[in-house]
């Protein structure tokens, strides 16, 4: 079992910036086997993936729409997964989840990256509010 928490959203103005927390607490699971990953969801529109990290080495994957804003990082040693958001713009505006898998793949273990399929991830958090004003 795999419990996460996010936290860290708030409101603020186009441009500035936010950082995102997802505290981890797996009783056992090793915090190092884990596809984590962030994802959002806006009203009205499906959840996306916006960046994954594979635990076990830092191995990072963005969407398109979010690389040069957003950088995902983990500290070990607090089991936490992070997600500084930059230059925020009015779309970024959205319920952002963290999400997590256990997983070990040779492919993974080697500097591959996780995919970011939703099927993938079968933890969740509760999720945080951004909301960006313009």
């Amino acid at each position: 079992q795999v419990q996460l928490v996010e936290s860290g959203g708030g409101s603020v103005q186009a441009g500035g910036s936010l950082r995102l927390s997802c505290a981890a607490s797996a009783s056992t699971y090793p915090f190092n086997r884990l596809c984590m990953g962030w994802f959002r969801q806006a009203p009205g529109k499906e959840r996306e993936g916006v960046a994954t990290i594979y635990t076990g080495t830092g191995s990072t994957y963005y969407s398109d729409s979010v690389k040069g804003r957003f950088t995902v990082s983990q500290d070990n040693a607090k089991n936490t997964l992070y997600l500084q958001i930059n230059n925020l713009k009015y779309d970024d505006t959205a319920v952002y989840y963290c999400a997590a898998v256990v997983v070990w793949l040779p492919s993974l273990a080697a500097g591959g990256t996780c995919r970011m399929e939703l099927s993938d991830f079968n933890y969740w958090g509760q999720g945080t509010q951004v909301t960006v004003s313009s």
